[in-house]
């Protein structure tokens, strides 16, 4: 079975950025009551023709243009994502008829927050059992879509906005073993509320507790599967819920000063299933993360789900 890897990646996010200020014309909030409790400070927001499928769409498109394959070389397509109003045909399947890939395997994952990193280890895993040399992995959410812009609790948190990641075939492993799974007990933590309109909501204090009691034993996991200790890694890729529970999980690694750490939910807001590979495109965009470099991707949310592993910048 060969190996595989992350051969290029793309993001995109919407123009219009919403600040906290803009917020507070809203709602009853305060640009520090924002940042205080949850480090974010703009967030992008689509407009109301712009679907998921247009966002996914747009960064998919930046993934494969880097990675120099032709469209049909893409044997798989796969979209994680939650906000997607489109049943049949998938977002996966629109993507793959807008970019041109003619006869590719096409399917949306929802795994809540945890999606894309679990899109990436199925791919991962096709790619490696031969049923696909390339796979396009996209992780794409309009989660305005599905916000209560009534409720100060959620409204501040949530942002559009997509990554996508090319995964091939490799002499070497680039992507290390997944931890994946979930808690059942705590099901209905952070949830998709389907009353009057499918709207976000969580229990802020449960998932907290949980993020900062469990996340460090995983991170933990995840690089000990891949070899390492989280002491080797280049970077670290959470998912940005929000910038308290990430630099709690980082003060209980005590990472050295080497490794860096995605703070995207300060610029981005929480973006469910596209905030890991939406932080890690624009990582290594920007040259922060050494080609070739160790990163821990690491993801939780609905359903109290989690998945993670180590990848190797491309």
């Amino acid at each position: 079975m060969p190996g595989t890897r992350i051969a290029a990646l793309g993001h995109y996010q919407p123009a219009r950025v919403l600040t906290n200020d803009d917020l507070a014309d809203l709602v009853d909030t305060s640009d520090a009551w924002i940042r205080q409790r949850t480090g974010i400070a703009t967030r992008r927001i689509a407009d109301e023709a712009e679907s998921v499928t247009d966002l996914a769409a747009q960064a998919a498109a930046k993934a494969l243009a880097a990675s120099g394959l032709s469209p049909d070389e893409i044997g798989l397509v796969t979209v994680a994502t939650c906000s997607a109003i489109d049943r049949c045909p998938s977002t996966a399947a629109q993507v793959a008829g807008r970019l041109g890939i003619p006869a590719a395997v096409a399917y949306d994952l929802n795994n809540g927050c945890a999606g894309f990193c679990t899109a990436l280890a199925s791919a991962a895993h096709s790619v490696a059992a031969g049923a696909a040399r390339h796979a396009l992995v996209i992780g794409a959410e309009k989660m305005s879509d599905v916000t209560d812009w009534t409720d100060r609790s959620t409204c501040v948190l949530l942002g559009d906005g997509a990554g996508a990641a090319v995964v091939s075939a490799a002499g070497e492993d680039g992507i290390g073993p997944v931890v994946w799974g979930s808690d059942p007990s705590r099901a209905r933590a952070v949830r998709l509320v389907d009353d009057w309109h499918p709207h976000f909501a969580q229990d802020g204090q449960t998932v907290y507790r949980w993020v900062t009691a469990h996340l460090p034993a995983l991170a933990r996991e995840a690089c000990e599967r891949a070899g390492l200790t989280p002491g080797d890694l280049a970077g670290l890729v959470t998912h940005q819920a929000n910038l308290r529970m990430i630099e709690n999980v980082v003060g209980q690694l005590d990472l050295p000063g080497h490794v860096v750490v995605a703070r995207d939910a300060a610029e981005s807001g929480n973006t469910s299933a596209a905030s890991v590979p939406l932080a890690l495109s624009k990582l290594t965009e920007r040259g922060e993360l050494p080609p070739g470099g160790p990163v821990l991707l690491l993801s939780f949310g609905g359903g109290m789900s989690w998945a993670g592993q180590v990848v190797h910048c491309p």
